[in-house]
């Protein structure tokens, strides 16, 4: 089987994303695979399988962001910091970004400035998990 960047870059994100959650201090509220209720309010997210979750990742994060412009592991980061802070925030900076790395640099920046501290050490455990799995030998 051939991987291309966007199953890699899902699978990657999927490990961090996956199961339903109902977290009343999750700012988006009822998730599952990482999609919320909030920005899918028709969809039955309880029920949501892998499956959708992956369409809506390709549809509405990866294409949007251009990640199929950059190369591994740019779009990589591009795809994750898209689904974890937003299209729009990921797009502004990537604009304002040098390489991949400053891109990961950014998003530290951004955690480190929100007020929720809960989720401070998983999104900083993510952030490094990303550049390891950016920098590992690719399964092609």
């Amino acid at each position: 089987m051939s991987w291309t960047d966007f199953d890699q870059a899902v699978e990657f994100t999927l490990r961090w994303e996956g199961g339903y959650e109902n977290d009343p201090d999750d700012p988006g509220g009822e998730t599952n695979w990482g999609i919320s209720k909030r920005a899918y309010p028709n969809l039955d997210i309880k029920n949501l399988t892998k499956e959708q979750a992956i369409v809506i990742y390709e549809s509405d994060y990866w294409i949007p962001s251009g990640c199929s412009l950059w190369e591994w592991p740019l779009n990589l980061i591009v795809f994750d910091t898209a689904v974890n802070c937003g299209v729009h925030r990921a797009s502004l900076w990537m604009t304002f970004s040098e390489d991949w790395k400053d891109l990961l640099l950014k998003r530290i920046k951004h955690y480190t400035q929100l007020n929720n501290k809960k989720y401070l050490q998983g999104w900083l455990n993510r952030t490094m998990a990303l550049w390891d799995y950016a920098t590992q030998e690719r399964v092609m």
